[in-house]
């Protein structure tokens, strides 16, 4: 059997221009991003590029632990990238 591998998750600030839109958001990464905020921003500026999202920046990385307490204020953004 394989080790369970733990979650890693970020959240982070985006925004669109004409009109203004930011939002606060929660998504999953993969293992590698997982390792630095630098990587995780790099996975997060391209899934939201492709939404017509820009990164402002990634807040923090944390284990499965931290979702509940962020699943409020990300609300639709959570977990949808």
């Amino acid at each position: 059997a394989l080790p369970a591998q733990a979650a890693c998750y970020a959240d982070y600030k985006a925004k669109r221009d004409n009109p203004l839109r930011l939002h606060y958001g929660v998504m999953e990464l993969p293992d590698p991003a997982c390792g630095s905020t630098s990587a995780a921003e790099q996975e997060a500026r391209a899934r939201l590029a492709g939404a017509g999202w820009e990164l402002l920046n990634v807040v923090g990385i944390f284990g499965a632990d931290g979702l509940e307490q962020r699943r409020e204020s990300a609300g639709d953004f959570f977990l949808r990238y």
